[in-house]
């Protein structure tokens, strides 16, 4: 069947109900009136009449039969997926319907540890039992990449009976694993492959990007077009293979968890982000690609700086990288990355992604120009040639592979007592504790707390990184469980 790239139901036919100046006795209660200074003021006009509710006008995200469901199908083309659901929960939403949709109660789910906390939101929703693959990290610059085919294979020779495997693509700082060769291998254990490619949206669209999961087989993959392809924050989508899984499934576990008042801001923001990722994504990443290079070239020339290139790839580990990650080392400038990423922003008004004790990552993506990169590479090189004294005892990375004691799930249900975090030492977690950004926990429910992890708690503590996910927050006490 052929599909027209070129249409967007969803923004045009909003934009024809909003045109027929419909007399509006149903929610938002705003009723479109522009004369609501409060918010005119604030968002604009035309904000206000796009902001509606689902009607047999404009169709419904929970049963869609009309625009809705062309733009799922034109979306689903441009993924080469058989079927596209539309997100306006975020990709977090996406990743526990995957998962929800596959795994039960107790059922084996094979994962890398270094996941986000959606991932593990979604094992205490569907109490599946994660079997944990250790990531490699690459010492030298104390960074964290993918995890290799061979642990997958052991993974999955030592639990036969999983489920799935919850595969990143790309990891947060760029890094991907051999994906076409690991689904290939689940396949031939009936495992279901579901992929996390919330930083990989804009895959599809250029030939130089690394593979992203539909072209390599997976089964059910999420992607944040919001992200890196252009849409509204908070706008998703979720992809689909027949086969393993079955969409109907699938579109009825969303149902369970996304919301029944969908806004149609988001909806409209992925119709015309996947059009114009279709018409010209490949000039628009030929661009980010040049100007990302462009400013590697020139920090990589400094002494105290290094950014990542795609001659990190190994072939295993790091089967493939994505140079719109911008990912600088900068451990040899004195700072750590928490530092240079608060720099960044307090003297030189710049807003990055991510820092880590030894790194900061940017993203490049459809909105970025090269005076805008200038003004980064420009900040880099001030700071770098300002370095300050050595950190001795700088820490590269944490064990991300610990003991899983009891489930997710079953740890967080259970009976907990909340103690100081110091005095957690060898006891079971009853809640997760992470860095936002990238909400990665550094402990999990259900895991033994470790020498390591209480190090790392108070080493990120002493950055004044944004720590999340404690009840406490003061950051002093942490729940654990009362065995």
């Amino acid at each position: 069947m052929y599909l027209n790239q070129n249409e967007t139901p969803i923004a045009t036919g909003l934009k024809k109900y909003v045109d027929r100046k419909v007399v509006y006795y149903d929610v938002p209660g705003h009723k479109k009136n522009v004369e609501l200074n409060y918010l005119k003021d604030y968002f604009g006009q035309e904000v206000i009449q796009l902001d509606t509710n689902s009607s047999k006008e404009v169709d419904s995200l929970s049963h869609p039969t009309t625009i809705i469901k062309k733009s799922c199908e034109l979306m689903a083309n441009a993924y080469g997926a058989d079927e596209a659901l539309l997100l306006v929960n975020g990709t977090t939403i996406g990743v526990q319907a995957m998962m929800m949709s596959v795994c039960g109660p107790k059922d084996k789910i094979i994962l890398p540890r270094n996941i986000h906390k959606s991932a593990v939101n979604a094992l205490i929703l569907c109490g599946a039992t994660p079997i944990y693959i250790q990531p490699e990290i690459h010492n030298d610059y104390g960074v964290v990449t993918g995890i290799s085919y061979h642990s997958v294979e052991k993974a999955i020779v030592e639990n036969p009976d999983a489920k799935a495997i919850f595969l990143l693509n790309p990891t947060y700082y760029g890094f991907t694993t051999n994906l076409k060769e690991i689904v290939n291998l689940a396949h031939r254990h009936g495992i279901a492959v579901l992929v996390d490619e919330a930083h990989g949206a804009h895959f599809p669209f250029h030939e130089e990007l690394p593979i992203h999961a539909m072209a390599a087989g997976a089964d059910l993959s999420v992607a944040s077009l919001h992200k890196t392809g252009g849409s509204l924050t908070q706008s998703s989508i979720l992809l689909i293979r027949e086969g393993i899984v079955n969409t109907k499934t699938v579109q009825t576990t969303l149902n369970l968890l996304q919301t029944t008042s969908a806004s149609y801001l988001l909806l409209s923001s992925l119709d015309l982000a996947r059009k114009n990722l279709i018409l010209h994504g490949k000039t628009i990443i030929d661009n980010v690609l040049e100007i990302g290079r462009e400013a590697r070239e020139t920090l990589n020339q400094t002494k105290n700086l290094f950014v990542y290139s795609s001659d990190f790839i190994n072939g295993d580990t790091i089967y493939d990288y994505d140079e719109t990650k911008f990912c600088v080392n900068v451990s040899e400038t004195g700072y750590t990355g928490y530092e240079v990423y608060d720099m960044l922003l307090e003297q030189y008004n710049i807003q990055i992604e991510i820092a880590d004790s030894n790194n900061i990552m940017a993203v490049l993506s459809v909105g970025d120009t090269k005076e805008s990169m200038d003004r980064l590479v420009a900040a880099l090189l001030e700071i770098s040639n300002h370095p300050k004294e050595k950190i001795l005892s700088n820490f590269k990375t944490i064990d991300l592979n610990p003991h899983v004691v009891v489930t997710p799930r079953d740890a967080f249900f259970a009976h907990k007592k909340s103690v100081k975090i110091e005095d957690a030492l060898g006891e079971i977690s009853g809640e997760s504790i992470m860095v936002y950004p990238p909400g990665i926990p550094i402990i999990s429910p259900g895991e033994k707390i470790t020498k390591e992890m209480l190090q790392y708690i108070q080493f990120v503590k002493e950055q004044n990184c944004v720590i999340t996910d404690l009840e406490d927050p003061s950051i002093e006490y942490i729940n654990i469980l009362s065995l």
